[in-house]
C-alpha cells in the first residue's frame, strides 16, 4: 500500500512541475539569491572555485588575498560581458578545462609566483562568469543574479583558502592534494561524458 501511495505521489509531482531549467536555478525569492544558489548548486561552478581556492591556500596567505580579490570580480566582469555577447553558451568548456587544470594543479601542490596565480584566477573568473551571463541571457533572466554568483564565489573562495592555509599537519595538505585529485577526476568524466554524449 505505502509503494502504491509514493509511486502516486511521485507521478502527481512529476505532472504537476514547472517548466525545467537547466543550468540556472530560480529560487523566487529574488535574481541575486537565484545567482547565489546557482553556483551552489552547479558544480561545474563551485568545483573550480573550490579547487582555485585550494590552489591559492596551498600558495600562502599573499595568494590567497590576491585570489580572493582577484576571481570574484574577473566573474563579475566577465559576466557582463556575456550578458553583452551574442554568442551562445558553451556545452562544458570552461568546466572541463577549469577542472582538469586546476585539479592537476592541487595534486601536485603546484608552487605558482604570486603574478602567475593572479591570471590563472583572473582566467577562470572571465571564462566562467562569461559562461554565466551567456546562459542568463539566452534564458532571459536579470543580471543582477551575476552579484549574487560573484559575492557567493567570494564566500566559497574565503572559506577554503582561508582553511587551507590554516593547516599545519602535513597529512592535511596530503588531504587537500587528495581532494585536488578527485576534482581532476571529476574534470576526466565530464571530458568522457561530453565526448559520449557526441559520438
Amino acid at each position: 500500500m505505502r509503494r502504491r501511495f509514493a509511486a502516486l505521489a511521485g507521478a502527481g509531482l512529476a505532472l504537476t512541475s514547472g517548466a525545467a531549467q537547466a543550468h540556472l536555478v530560480n529560487t523566487g525569492i529574488g535574481p541575486v539569491y537565484d545567482g547565489i544558489a546557482h553556483l551552489l548548486v552547479s558544480f561545474e561552478d563551485v568545483l573550480p572555485v573550490i579547487a582555485m581556492a585550494l590552489l591559492a591556500g596551498l600558495n600562502g596567505p599573499p595568494a590567497g588575498r590576491q585570489v580572493l580579490l582577484v576571481l570574484p570580480l574577473a566573474w563579475l566582469v566577465g559576466g557582463v560581458a556575456g550578458t553583452l555577447s551574442s554568442a551562445a553558451p558553451w556545452p562544458t568548456g570552461p568546466a572541463t578545462v577549469s577542472l582538469l587544470v586546476l585539479g592537476a594543479l592541487v595534486a601536485a601542490d603546484f608552487k605558482l609566483s604570486p603574478a602567475a596565480l593572479t591570471v590563472l584566477a583572473l582566467a577562470v573568473g572571465l571564462a566562467h562568469g562569461w559562461h554565466n551571463g551567456v546562459a542568463m541571457t539566452v534564458a532571459g533572466l536579470p543580471t543582477a543574479g551575476l552579484l549574487g554568483t560573484a559575492g557567493a564565489v567570494f564566500v566559497v573562495t574565503a572559506l577554503f583558502a582561508a582553511t587551507v592555509v590554516a593547516l599545519r599537519r602535513p597529512w592535511t595538505r596530503i588531504a587537500t592534494r587528495v581532494a585536488g585529485s578527485w576534482i581532476g577526476a571529476s574534470g576526466l568524466l565530464l571530458l568522457g561524458w561530453t565526448l559520449g554524449s557526441r559520438a
